[in-house]
């Protein structure tokens, strides 16, 4: 037979870090200076661009803002030629009326209707109708044969005009004064005037050469006509007159001209004021102001008569509208301007600056972010190199961390080794006291170096998971032995509960979820000094599916009476559901069916972690106070690491913690259900224990229900049928029932909890039992059901007093099935425990006595402990540091 150990591989230590130096050196920096170039002259581009855009678009809003201007003066200009127009036609058609109205009621009547007081009143009433008209008059038509007769009859002399160029005349103007009219064909008179014009009678209209023009073509058109603008009688104003030919009743329908010429009796005329016209009719206008408006009279267009308007210059471009007074050989316009220079296009200007200030500023963000861009490649690049010798480092640190933590690990086997050989020796107390003492500080040392390499395992991406068939209860058991001898030294309760609809085998890594519940009661119990500690195992559909369990251990309440709670101890906890009603599992269902979804919870009583300190609880060396590594001990790495693994296995993690109440960690872990194999679960748990109790009836007696129900729980993976009793007078009715029957319902044994209801409350149970005995209520003393007593920590006088009080054995908590059978085996004589490890020892004994063993390892320390340990059963054994060289391989001949 060969043993054989793998040397040391501190060889390989820098290895990845050369082959990251060498990815280093082939790394090639990609140059960007080009493609940064290119960059900034496609913003250049695009800066002018949008310079020549806002410029484009001053120009356009220019041109729009000039276009409105010019057709708001043509849409004024128009307007205000349309209404002169509207009222000259408006007074026109009132004049021609009013010459109808004269040849009916003059000539048409005999004698005539209408005389001068009349035509004054009548034109003065009706003058509302004809509001452009300084007057109205009518003139009659007399020959030079009917002169003398006309101004005998009228009794005045028919006057001529002052002057043939209508020059001004001043205010002091008389007929009287005028001279009579010359000599001549026919002539005009005024017989019939409006009161305002009331001067002009008498007067010969034919002696004016305009007036004469006027008549002449008004009779022979038959329609209204105008003179040229010239210098009214009485005023310095620009005007014009409107005459119309009064005909008398023998003009024949369509006549021709020479037929109106000889049916003409008179003449209407109406003298208009064209700037008093023009004026009050801009009066009636809002924009008054806005504008500048000139009349012409363009009949001579070469020398055009303005009518209307002052010599004042008005600004930017002039608008013509023509003014048709309905005498088709004269033609008039209205020329319109501004009166003031435009104001500056502010909405061109502000929109095109406002365009190029943005263009300008995007241009200047994109050159700031391109120079951004080049620097944060630049910092990339550097980064990126300082990457690939972080990556370099940090492998070489984690294989460092590996590489020394294995390295140191080999001297501490050999520590342990020797110090568990030399504990085999015959020892006093003090050395026995001694070596114990470096044999607990070799295995914290070695459980620190296990969690740095675990640590350095998980930061090289290299941790695995195994996937092996395993028993969740033999590893929650495996984890209370071994915080028993620490939670009995508190004094505080330590319990763990597995519900029944947990399968007993699953298929995962026992060694890793051992860790995970390892860290977390570790914890617990160094952080506990009173209470209770208490980890729970359920499955996650089992507590998702509804909220009102009928599992007491899962329904814990929290309403106490007065200090107690209805708990562990009876100490007030935090609410567990908090620690995991964030989980994704309690959220969505779990795609896998087959599928096992665990629930774990540790609770404790503890001093809870601070509000400032729970954010940074998971990470790697960081612990809730500074203080804490001196007053607890520990590296802050275990939890980091219990979150990486239950990460690996699927899972989440969470808690929640109050200060002076304590904490609750909540995990959970996917699995797969495996069935049951002997031989496997021999392979990892070597003992499970064997229940020689079918068929016992056990009763617990405790006051707390969630204590009674874990201690049942246990009870029951032996076999045992169990009750409870949470009175003192309900359990001893139990008992006396128990006691005065045989066959199925006798009671094997009593387990009463040392504070069932109050502190040591249990120790005087028996007391009760005696006096039932000695009223005569039950039956002699062989026929009492074994008693138990069930302890966190007993002092030496309890120790004493049990027997006296009647009790068989004491059963330490926390509970385990191992214990408990070993302890009923005992009271009960089943079987003895250690007569089946010394069976174990002489079987491997039997099995290595006189073997021959080679032992090869390149650790001196190594070999001497495995020699040792090998040489305690009778092996034969020879020790080698290497197969090279040539006695080691005669030894190995000889082996052969």
């Amino acid at each position: 037979m060969v043993v054989c150990c793998k040397g040391s591989a501190l060889s390989r230590l820098w290895k990845s870090k050369d082959q990251q130096v060498q990815q280093l050196k082939h790394y090639q920096p990609q140059n960007s200076k080009g493609g940064g170039n290119w960059r900034k002259k496609f913003l250049f581009l695009g800066i002018l661009l949008g310079v020549l855009v806002s410029i484009w678009i001053f120009l356009s809003m220019n041109a729009n803002i000039i276009a409105r201007r010019k057709e708001t003066l043509a849409n004024m200009c128009d307007e205000r030629a349309r209404m002169l127009q509207d009222q000259f036609n408006v007074s026109m058609n009132h004049v021609h009326a009013l010459a109808i109205l004269v040849s009916t009621f003059h000539h048409g009547k005999n004698p005539s209707a209408i005389d001068q007081k009349t035509f004054a009143e009548y034109t003065a009433r009706t003058a509302f109708e004809r509001p452009l008209t300084n007057g109205v008059a009518y003139a009659l038509k007399v020959l030079h044969s009917q002169r003398e007769e006309f101004e005998r009859q009228h009794g005045w002399k028919i006057k001529k005009m002052e002057t043939e160029d209508q020059s001004p005349v001043q205010d002091d103007y008389t007929p009287e004064k005028l001279d009579p009219s010359p000599d001549q064909d026919e002539y005009a008179p005024v017989i019939f005037s409006q009161e305002t014009v009331s001067h002009i009678v008498s007067i010969d209209m034919m002696s004016g050469k305009e007036d004469r023009d006027n008549i002449l073509r008004a009779r022979a058109s038959g329609k209204g006509v105008l003179t040229s603008p010239f210098n009214l009688l009485k005023s310095n104003h620009l005007g014009v007159v409107l005459t119309f030919a009064v005909y008398n009743a023998d003009l024949p329908p369509n006549p021709t001209p020479e037929e109106r010429i000889e049916a003409t009796v008179g003449y209407l005329g109406a003298s208009f004021d064209v700037p008093s016209l023009v004026e009050k009719l801009l009066h009636q206008l809002a924009s008054k102001q806005t504008i500048v408006v000139n009349v012409y009279d363009t009949t001579n267009s070469s020398a055009p008569i303005k009518m209307y308007g002052l010599d004042v210059r008005g600004a930017g471009e002039i608008h013509i509208s023509n003014v048709d007074f309905g005498d088709p050989l004269r033609k008039h316009e209205m020329h319109c301007r501004f009166k003031h220079e435009p104001p500056l296009p502010w909405s061109a200007i502000t929109t095109s600056l406002g365009v190029a200030v943005i263009v300008l500023l995007v241009g200047h963000i994109f050159y700031a972010a391109l120079n951004r861009i080049e620097k944060v490649e630049d910092d990339f690049r550097e980064m990126r190199e300082l990457k690939v010798r972080a990556e370099a480092a940090d492998v070489a640190k984690s294989q460092f961390l590996a590489t020394v933590s294995h390295e140191i690990r080999t001297p501490m086997n050999g520590v342990l080794g020797m110090l568990q050989m030399l504990m085999d020796t015959e020892l006093d107390a003090t050395q026995q006291d001694f070596a114990m003492t470096a044999q607990a500080s070799g295995k914290a040392l070695i459980a620190l170096i296990n969690e740095v390499l675990d640590q350095a395992k998980i930061e090289s991406g290299r941790l695995e998971l195994e996937a092996v068939p395993f028993d969740v209860r033999d590893v929650l058991d495996n984890v209370l032995s071994l915080f028993s001898d620490k939670s009995q030294g508190k004094g505080i309760e330590l319990a763990v509960y597995v519900s029944d609809r947990v399968p007993e085998v699953l298929i995962g890594d026992p060694g890793r979820f051992r860790q995970i519940i390892t860290n977390l009661v570790g914890n617990s119990v160094k952080f506990t000094e009173e209470g209770h500690i208490f980890v729970s195992v359920h499955l996650v559909e089992e507590v998702k599916s509804s909220c009102d369990f009928s599992n007491q251990v899962i329904r814990d309440s929290e309403d106490g009476i007065g200090m107690s709670y209805n708990t562990l101890s009876g100490f007030h906890i935090v609410d567990r559901w908090k620690s995991w009603e964030n989980f994704r599992m309690f959220k969505f269902s779990t795609e896998a069916s087959d599928a096992i979804n665990l629930l774990v919870t540790v609770e404790d009583t503890g001093v809870g972690i601070p509000q400032d300190a729970q954010s940074r609880i998971f990470t790697p060396f960081m612990q809730a106070d500074s203080s804490t590594s001196r007053t607890y001990g520990g590296t802050g790495i275990g939890l980091s690491i219990s979150k990486c693994l239950v990460d690996l296995m699927g899972g989440e993690i969470g808690f929640v913690s109050k200060p002076g109440i304590g904490s609750t960690f909540s995990f959970t872990a996917v699995f797969q259900e495996g069935r049951k194999n002997l031989g496997d679960m021999r392979r990892h748990h070597p003992d499970p224990p064997v229940s020689d109790f079918q068929g016992m009836r056990g009763l617990v007696v405790d006051g707390r229900c969630m204590r009674a129900e874990i201690t049942k729980h246990h009870l029951q993976r032996l076999g045992i049928h169990v009750d409870i009793s949470l009175n003192s007078k309900s359990a001893l009715s139990g008992i006396l029932e128990a006691c005065n029957l045989s066959g199925a319902g006798h009671l094997d044994m009593v387990l009463v909890d040392k504070e069932a209801w109050g502190e040591g409350s249990g120790l005087a149970f028996p007391r009760l039992l005696a006096e039932f005995r000695q009223n005569g209520l039950m039956k002699p003393q062989e026929n009492l059901p074994k008693m138990f007593l069930l302890a966190t920590s007993l002092s030496p006088t309890e120790v004493d007093d049990l027997k006296s009080a009647g009790y068989t054995d004491t059963m330490m908590k926390p509970l385990r099935p191992s214990m408990i059978a070993a302890c009923l085996r005992k009271a009960l004589g089943v079987g003895s425990k250690r007569q089946r490890e010394k069976g174990q020892a002489m079987a491997l004994r039997s099995l290595l006595s006189g073997k021959q063993i080679l032992v090869v390892d390149d650790n001196a320390v190594n070999r001497k402990v495995a020699a040792g340990a090998l040489k305690k059963y009778g092996a034969e054994v020879t020790c080698a540091d290497s197969g090279l060289k040539p006695q080691d391989k005669s030894a190995l001949w000889k082996l052969k």
